[in-house]
């Protein structure tokens, strides 16, 4: 008797997750779709907005180096190709 109560309890409690489950999945996967959308839109704004069309930004420059100086530079050897 109390096996099959048991077993009874169990079926229903699941067929209920089941139910539940697939009313509240949906509506879940909605919602987090929608966010993604909106913050792929916001951020997409920002970009576009952010900068002018044909600015030039420079995040780097590296340090010039004296021309004069041969030795820094090291030694330059002539050469012929040989065939």
């Amino acid at each position: 008797m109390v096996l099959i109560k048991f077993l009874l309890i169990t079926i229903i409690v699941l067929w209920i997750i089941r139910v539940l489950i697939r009313m509240i999945f949906p509506v879940m996967l909605k919602n987090v779709f929608s966010n993604m959308q909106n913050q792929a839109t916001n951020n997409q704004q920002q970009n576009y907005s952010s900068k002018p069309e044909g600015s030039i930004s420079i995040d780097y420059m590296p340090k010039k180096e004296k021309k004069g100086n041969a030795d820094k530079l090291g030694d330059f050897v002539d050469y012929e190709e040989v065939k």
